[in-house]
């Protein structure tokens, strides 16, 4: 049975991922700076020390890993972007980035690949057409962050290991995130329209973003940087509106959120909600990934039955 070090494994993506590689045969050790506060879900799952500050961590379970999936990082619209939030934001990425590379140096391991996150924060939201891998990073906070994030772990590949990064559009679950945002005034007859309704959303269903994480760690032919969304993208007022008919049917009301009052609310931040993020899929399917959820009507139809 196969070890796989999952760090950020209690967010989002990482709960739905232990639970999914532990299913597919997988051993999993989330790394956490309170591991005795978490109980184990399953024997297959459990939790180990690492402290950003001090810059350690458990060598016992570094050794047995034999692949990492590199997930940390202070969550991007948790809090309003105030300079010491944005240090966080960016630092809590780099710095643990930075002790994954320093225990691979020092510690004897045998592991054989790193899969690390990133995020379609990188692409200039003024781009044409949709946004390729090889397009250069925007020169915004979450473009700088993108970029300082995927350079503290290139040197992953001076060890020896081979480094995957995925760069992730909006991630659909039911147990968090931005689904049941979008849902929530929904369920009282409200499809809130943000802004023109005109920006395009690049989004993947949690399904498959757990299995591209572990495709990436296990098959020897991946490596670089891949965008992480599902291959066909939908504007805002589509999203809305789509997901208030398949969970109201004809009764709800489209309601437009103008952006003067999404920037009184969330400040720095709606940056995140109007920008439009047309990104490509290619490089996914030429690798020849097949997406359970291609579309939106099939991931929002998953979301809803669950």
């Amino acid at each position: 049975m196969d070890t796989v070090i999952i760090t950020g494994g209690t967010g989002l993506i990482g709960r739905s991922l232990s639970i999914f590689l532990v299913s597919r045969g997988f051993r999993v050790i989330i790394f956490s700076r309170t591991p005795r506060t978490y109980r184990k879900s399953s024997p297959e799952i459990s939790y180990a020390a690492w402290n950003l500050d001090e810059q350690t961590v458990n060598e016992e379970a570094f050794q047995q890993a034999k692949y990492i999936i590199h997930l940390a990082g202070a969550g991007v619209a948790d809090k309003p972007w105030t300079d010491k939030r944005k240090r966080e934001i960016i630092e809590s990425r780099t710095r643990s980035s930075e002790l994954l590379i320093k225990a691979m140096k020092s510690i004897p391991n045998n592991i054989v690949s790193v899969v690390s996150a990133s995020a379609i924060g990188w692409y200039n939201q003024n781009i044409p057409g949709p946004a390729t891998e090889t397009d250069s990073p925007d020169s915004g906070f979450l473009g700088a962050t993108c970029q300082a994030w995927e350079k503290s772990i290139q040197p992953a590949t001076s060890l020896d290991k081979r480094l995957v990064i995925l760069r992730t559009g909006i991630v659909l679950s039911n147990d968090g995130g931005a689904f049941p945002e979008f849902a929530k005034p929904i369920r009282y007859g409200i499809a809130g329209i943000l802004g023109s309704g005109k920006q395009i959303i690049s989004w993947i269903h949690i399904e498959d973003i757990c299995r591209l994480y572990m495709e990436a760690m296990t098959n020897a032919a991946w490596s670089g940087v891949y965008n992480a969304v599902a291959p066909n993208p939908v504007n805002n007022r589509t999203f809305t509106l789509e997901l208030a008919k398949k969970m109201k049917g004809s009764f709800y009301i489209p309601i437009p959120v103008p952006n003067f009052i999404l920037r009184l609310m969330l400040g720095e931040r709606s940056e995140e909600v109007l920008k439009s993020s047309n990104i490509s899929a290619n490089k996914l399917k030429q690798q020849g990934f097949q997406f359970i959820y291609p579309t939106i009507d099939a991931a929002f139809r998953d979301l809803i039955q669950h």
